[in-house]
């Protein structure tokens, strides 16, 4: 980034930065600083990465489950978590070759995962009265030692939080006086069915929050900030599925104020889960409940402008297909999971073809692995995208 600074002084007369610097080596001492203060933006990466050679989608060994597990999340390529409703969490250390549980905790349903580092961790828990047998009310557990031990997180401000369903993790670099220093922001919202709350940390989960969500929408299903003060929150404006419409929400000044950026035209919609590959490139999973067997297009939200506006683009006309997690490793290659299969687009959504990735894919995380970049996604199944070990079936 080039900096050009112009001063006038109090006859209407400019100086360059180096005529300045001479008259008034102070100001321009000053003003570089009070600019770097305010410079900060999120971790990324210099050149897009690319997929591994013959990568493709393929079965990890897991634990059996009956029915949708909700998240996975990779800190590297090798070291990953994953949860579920039966209140457990395992660990890989191998890439998801071999899984070790660390967490058993009947009665907790793990529907969010998220990590700082390979130590600092958490899970959200749906919390009660929504699924039978979930007897937990902690929303949000810590971890501070690579998922041995858990905790719940206390000390929080503001309104209680019923439960949650998903989990943001961004970390910002930022100069301050001259200093390259580091931040690291926590968002966790829900829930799905209500009510609507939104968990916020500044400190890397030292400290919380909440903010009361229900004046914007009636459920949170996933979260995504892209600094201090822009994010958003997707979901239902309606805990009744039959009259609610998928929506997404955002705020630009930290949560203080919010701004509805998507509402969709149909009722029985929620909005699920949103990835954006880049700053300004985004899409958005638009669950469809309808009874109704001849409503069967099935679509997905874009947006090209930072999620300040959304155009649905179709997936699949298929009254079977019911959409859950999605996932880009740039602004045209990604996934969306279904109730069915997955599908997979390498235009930007302009055509999609279906993929074997398991069913009721709810997480799909895409993991930086050098020069490319490994998928995991998490259903009924565990998946992988990269070069499977030989002999692996997909």
């Amino acid at each position: 980034m080039q900096i050009k600074l112009i001063k006038e002084d109090q006859k209407g007369t400019s100086f360059t930065p180096a005529q300045m610097s001479a008259r008034h080596p102070w100001r321009v001492l000053s003003s570089m600083l009070l600019l770097c203060a305010c410079i900060s933006a999120p971790l990324t990466y210099a050149h897009p990465l690319t997929a591994q050679e013959n990568a493709q989608w393929f079965k990890l060994p897991t634990e059996v489950y009956k029915g949708k597990q909700d998240d996975i999340f990779f800190i590297d390529p090798q070291t990953g978590f994953y949860g579920n409703g039966a209140g457990k969490i395992f660990k890989t250390t191998d890439g998801g070759q071999h899984w070790a549980l660390v967490l058993n905790k009947p009665g907790t349903y793990v529907r969010a995962l998220g990590f700082v580092d390979a130590q600092l961790g958490f899970a959200g828990n749906i919390g009660t009265e929504y699924f039978p047998g979930v007897t937990d009310t902690t929303p949000l557990y810590r971890t501070v030692d690579g998922g041995a031990n858990w905790a719940p997180v206390t000390g929080m401000s503001g309104p209680e939080v019923k439960g949650l369903c998903a989990i943001d993790i961004l970390k910002t670099s930022f100069i301050n006086a001259g200093v390259l220093e580091h931040r690291t922001m926590v968002h966790a919202g829900g829930r799905v069915g209500g009510p609507a709350y939104l968990m916020r940390s500044l400190d890397g989960g030292s400290t919380w929050k909440s903010i009361d969500m229900n004046a914007h929408l009636a459920s949170i299903t996933d979260v995504k900030f892209f600094d201090e003060m822009n994010g958003m929150v997707v979901g239902g404006d309606d805990a009744d599925i039959e009259r609610s419409h998928a929506v997404v929400v955002s705020t630009r000044d930290g949560g203080e104020t919010w701004q509805r950026a998507f509402t969709s035209s149909r009722m029985f919609e929620l909005a699920w889960k949103v990835a954006f590959p880049s700053r300004n490139v985004g899409y958005v999973t638009v669950q469809d409940y309808n009874p109704d067997k001849t409503v069967t297009q099935r679509v997905v939200g874009k947006s090209v402008d930072g999620g300040k506006s959304w155009q649905e683009i179709p997936l699949a006309d298929d009254f079977a297909v019911n959409e859950f997690g999605v996932g880009f490793a740039d602004e045209l290659t990604g996934w969306v999971g279904t109730s069915t299969s997955g599908f997979a687009t390498t235009d930007g959504g302009k055509s999609w073809q279906r993929v074997n990735m398991g069913r009721a894919i709810n997480k799909i995380r895409i993991v930086p692995d050098g020069e490319h970049y490994v998928g995991y996604a998490i259903g009924v199944e565990v998946f992988k995208f990269g070069t499977p070990p030989e002999g692996t079936h997909p």
